[in-house]
């Protein structure tokens, strides 16, 4: 393992925990390349939170836009993250056009306006979370389309539903609003209740909705993992994860602003390595 290889595994091992676990399923050099694109994207997702004002936050995004463009290789390389991702980008003939629009949609992370609605919560997903998975598919099949375009378009949108409604209370304790608005508003759900905490019927019935919704998105996902070849599967293996949260959700839908407890790290590994023997 190369000095930059070990460095983006302890990185996206402390930033990133589950996607860490779901890249130990796979074999030499994808995992290596995996992880690149996950540290990547777990350095950009934790922009947000690494600033104060949105200012220092676009800055950050366009110092990647930057290298992705290839302006800004030069100095860049010396970033670890940086050169372990442009190792990879030659390597697979990895497109940097989707993660710049995963760039462009982790803006939205920087300001403090409400997600409008599901059409708007999707598109965002699919830029954040979809792309990620197709990618993963992409390196699997060592640079080749590999058809998953429907898989990583469910997963992508169930996996991001099932992390913001489990970080529900941290984010209203920000006053943000991640999930789509429109769901909690058609309810009769205020802003006001929302940052307070306010488990209200209404809002029970909304975040339980979107729970539903999650559901969906995730049934329909493993349908579409079992038509891709066995190999390519295995970019979906954080499937066993999202199961497994989700029902954690459904265990507190009473208490929505209340983190369930998370499964633990031994039996995270052997979810992962359970499902990656049976797909």
């Amino acid at each position: 393992m190369s000095k930059n290889a070990a460095f983006v595994a302890d990185y996206l091992k402390s930033n990133d925990r589950d996607r860490y676990y779901a890249t130990l399923v796979l074999s030499e050099p994808h995992r290596a390349d995996v992880q690149a694109l996950y540290a990547f994207n777990a350095d950009v997702a934790l922009i947000a939170e690494r600033v104060s004002e949105p200012a220092p936050g676009e800055v950050r995004l366009q110092w990647w836009m930057d290298f992705l463009a290839g302006s800004e290789q030069g100095g860049a390389l010396a970033n670890p993250l940086a050169s372990a991702l442009y190792e990879t980008i030659n390597r697979v003939d990895l497109p940097t056009g989707p993660l710049r629009r995963l760039l462009a949609a982790r803006r939205f992370d920087l300001y403090h306006d409400p997600m409008p609605d599901m059409n708007s919560f999707e598109g965002y997903a699919g830029e954040t979370n979809s792309i990620l998975y197709q990618l993963v598919a992409l390196i699997l099949n060592n640079g080749n389309d590999a058809g998953a375009a429907e898989a990583a378009g469910h997963m992508g949108v169930a996996h991001a539903l099932v992390g913001h409604l489990r970080n529900l209370g941290q984010t209203a304790r920000t006053q943000r609003i991640f999930l789509p608005w429109s769901t909690f508003s058609e309810q009769g759900v205020s802003k006001a209740e929302y940052f307070a905490h306010e488990a209200s019927p209404q809002l029970i019935k909304a975040t339980s909705a979107l729970r539903e919704r999650a559901g969906e998105h995730l049934s329909i996902a493993r349908e579409a993992i079992g038509e891709l070849p066995r190999p390519i599967r295995l970019a979906f293996v954080h499937a066993a994860l999202l199961e497994g949260q989700l029902a954690g959700l459904e265990k507190f839908e009473q208490i929505p602003f209340v983190s369930p407890p998370d499964i633990a790290d031994w039996q995270k590994i052997a979810r992962l390595v359970w499902w990656a023997i049976r797909n």
